[in-house]
């Protein structure tokens, strides 16, 4: 019996399951799973099935374990919709278990595409025309799921809430001041300026629905034998919201032609342009919206959320190479933003000379 992996008591776990009704006998082969998350995960085999389980990392923040809880109810919600996901088996909001909140589901057979790409995937330009469709499709069909029918009514405060978004993450940026050594948003770029055009150009109003939150090319998994999206995952920031917030945050992480990527992947070969996955939200969706809004929006939301790790480095409280690669990645997401108030993002320009069966390369 394997007593304990990556800080978490197998033992205890295995109780835990007994009671659930999760198999019988020991577990085994057990493999730490990477990512780009501090949470735990682990893949193991007990009584012929395979599992996965996440939890928080053994030094959790505060609002771990009801991340964790919050997820678990997600996933669970998602069951039965078009949405690909994890498949929920289990969770345990009780800490004393594990000592952290934790749930299991179903392993996704795949990869993601940001540690790199199987031969089938690098060299068909069809391929990955089809990766970038599938994730616009995804968003859709989260779109178009009723958070109320799905048991979610109380998940997200609807109501003002692309109200509150702009002024809500500027508050975060000042909360950084609290960090010794931290230079201030001046470091950071034209912060004022994009939140200003924000304020101004705000969409009137939206249509609520469940929001990924952090949706971008290293928070999907593909399948091994095609194109299509096998599930996505790492559902910490999800809520009610705007849901084309999260086509805003894919746009932003999203290469241009002749750009060092935000979220890297290569070869870059046959990918959608911007403008193509704009334009495949419309067609499937029905919706008319101004995606440079929810673009420039998704640019300075996440620079502000990245510089909080420069700002903790800057006190010591995280790893200082860590902490200068994502500054500058916060600078070039709000200089992205300043460039696209001023010329519009490619996202609503006219494509131009795109075949049927690739986009923009870099």
């Amino acid at each position: 019996m394997i007593e304990t992996q990556s800080g978490v008591d197998m033992s205890a776990l295995v109780g835990w399951m007994d009671g659930q009704g999760l198999g019988i006998g020991p577990v085994s082969t057990v493999t730490a799973l990477t990512g780009g998350t501090q949470n735990i995960l682990l893949r193991f085999t007990r009584d012929g099935r395979d599992y996965v389980l996440r939890r928080p990392p053994a030094h959790p923040r505060p609002e771990s374990n009801e991340t964790m809880r919050r997820e678990a109810r997600l996933l669970a919600a998602l069951a039965g919709t078009g949405v690909p996901h994890p498949a929920l088996i289990a969770a345990c909001g009780d800490e004393s278990v594990l000592g952290a909140a934790f749930y299991l589901m179903e392993p996704i057979e795949g990869f993601n595409p940001t540690s790199g790409l199987p031969p089938l995937h690098a060299g068909s330009a069809e391929v990955q025309h089809r990766m970038g469709l599938s994730m616009v499709e995804a968003l859709v069909a989260l779109a178009a799921v009723d958070y109320r029918a799905v048991g979610l009514a109380d998940f997200g405060k609807v109501d003002g809430w692309l109200e509150r978004q702009v002024g809500r993450w500027r508050k975060q940026l000042d909360s950084y001041a609290a960090f010794a050594e931290w230079p201030g948003s001046q470091s950071l770029g034209p912060v004022e300026p994009v939140a200003d055009w924000l304020e101004r150009n705000r969409p009137a109003d939206f249509r609520p629905g469940i929001l990924h939150g952090d949706y971008h090319l290293a928070n999907v998994m593909f399948r091994n034998d095609s194109g299509e999206l096998a599930a996505v995952i790492d559902w910490e920031l999800a809520t009610i919201g705007d849901p084309l917030v999260d086509l805003g945050w894919m746009l932003a992480t999203w290469p241009e032609e002749q750009e060092e990527p935000m979220v890297s992947v290569r070869p870059w070969i046959g990918f959608p342009s911007a403008a193509e996955l704009v334009a495949h939200y419309r067609a499937l969706s029905g919706r008319d919206f101004d995606a440079d809004w929810y673009a420039i929006f998704g640019c300075y939301k996440l620079g502000i959320l990245l510089e909080g790790t420069f700002a903790r480095a800057c006190a010591g409280k995280a790893p200082r190479e860590i902490g200068d690669k994502l500054h500058a990645r916060a600078q070039w997401l709000l200089s992205r933003a300043s460039r696209w108030m001023k010329n519009g993002t490619p996202a609503n320009k006219r494509a131009q000379e795109e075949t049927q069966g690739g986009g923009d390369n870099e």
